[in-house]
């Protein structure tokens, strides 16, 4: 009998390991990995931005992953997948393509307008969902793919506002301006230039940089003798900060006033004591201060992060989340499945509710227009 009972105990222990064996494999299969693609500068000039983009995506995927979200027949498991175009086109593209061949489910980025437009014909053509949370030139939701959209107001809106303010809060007159000759600083800044226009003042002179400079002497000296009221540019921080400074060293009294691009916490390091009330900056969306979630979701960052946030880490956060509930809706993460689901999504977030139009840009969005203080950032007025 002891014979005979034997095999039948390794048989049990047998059956009983490959009953194991096929319930972990039952609940490895019930983790579905969704991939969303994150691209911004890491590196470079601009790389403050990128990080604080990056920073909050992270918070999303950890909120989508605590949601257990059911897709596709198992819990989905949330993964960012960060990348690096150093707000350059060319390396923007590349990373495009990398992205699509591996096949990731969504796209949040570009930051930049010059490294969205290129990149955005190529997820598109790949079947690949994008929101960009920051790029604001109009020309990439009026290309006609129906898989792009854009959380925050674009250049259209950003520099009529601006011009308005200029001309009717502050009263000015007479304007110069100059920009970055890049894909966000050159169509804000003839946009700009166009509604001072229409609304009465003049535009002495144009001037141009690029957005690697730091040395704006030449270009300052010849704004110096037209004597303006107002200087503006289009571009970004890491130029303003230094066009500040030596705009101080040369004399200059003008207000500078600038889009989202030089509306950053950074902007108070690199432009020095000539940093405050003479230097105004508007950007597409609600003041952190005032967005429906912004001071619970700054203290989190914060605690998290250990830093200020510069300007679109709340913005990254709500797309990120509105993809994830896109597909939660969907009940999947494939983006035939759930961009559908995008186009008429309602998601109330840190900023406010996001619904899109027919070109895929926010609706209702608001312009903020800020100063510089003791404390920093500080918002004068809102434009809606």
């Amino acid at each position: 009998m002891r014979s005979l009972n034997k095999p039948t105990l390794i048989g049990s222990a047998v059956l009983a390991a490959i009953g194991s064996l096929a319930m972990v494999g039952t609940a490895q299969a019930k983790d579905v990995i969704v991939k969303i693609g994150h691209i911004a500068p890491l590196s470079g000039p601009q790389a403050h931005y990128g990080k604080d983009n990056e920073q909050g995506a992270r918070l999303a995927i950890d909120d989508l992953n605590a949601m257990k979200i059911q897709l596709d027949g198992g819990t989905a498991k949330f993964e960012l997948v960060a990348e690096d175009d150093a707000a350059d086109p060319k390396t923007g593209a590349i990373v495009a393509q990398k992205l699509c061949d591996m096949k990731v489910n969504g796209i949040v980025g570009h930051l930049n307008s010059g490294t969205t437009v290129p990149a955005s014909r190529i997820y598109h053509d790949c079947g690949i969902p994008q929101i960009t949370p920051s790029a604001t030139t109009p020309k990439i939701t009026k290309q006609g793919f129906d898989s792009v959209f854009r959380v925050i107001a674009h250049d259209g809106v950003l520099g009529v506002a601006l011009a308005k303010f200029a001309t009717t809060d502050l009263k000015a007159k007479k304007f110069v301006v100059i920009d970055d000759r890049t894909g966000y600083g050159q169509p804000l800044a003839d946009i700009f230039a166009k509604q001072v226009q229409a609304g009465g003042g003049q535009v002495l002179e144009r001037q141009y940089t690029n957005d690697k400079a730091t040395d704006f002497a030449a270009i300052l000296t010849s704004v110096k003798a037209k004597n303006p009221d107002v200087i503006f540019y289009g571009g970004m921080d890491a130029q303003a900060g230094p066009m500040l400074r030596q705009m101080k060293q040369l004399g200059i009294k003008a207000k500078l006033i600038g889009g989202d691009g030089i509306c950053t916490t950074e902007l108070s390091k690199l432009g020095g004591d000539n940093v405050g009330d003479n230097v105004m900056c508007a950007e597409g969306g609600m003041a952190l201060s005032k967005m429906p979630g912004g001071p619970a979701f700054e203290k989190r960052y914060k605690d998290k992060f250990k830093s200020d946030i510069q300007v679109y880490a709340p913005f990254v956060y709500d797309t990120t989340m509105t993809m994830g509930m896109a597909m939660k809706e969907a009940k999947s993460a494939d983006p035939k499945k759930y961009l559908p689901k995008l186009k008429t999504i309602s998601y109330k977030g840190v900023i406010g509710t996001i619904t899109f139009d027919e070109n895929g840009d926010v609706k209702n969005a608001p312009v903020t227009v800020n100063t510089y203080g003791p404390k920093g950032k500080t918002p004068l007025t809102i434009i809606q």
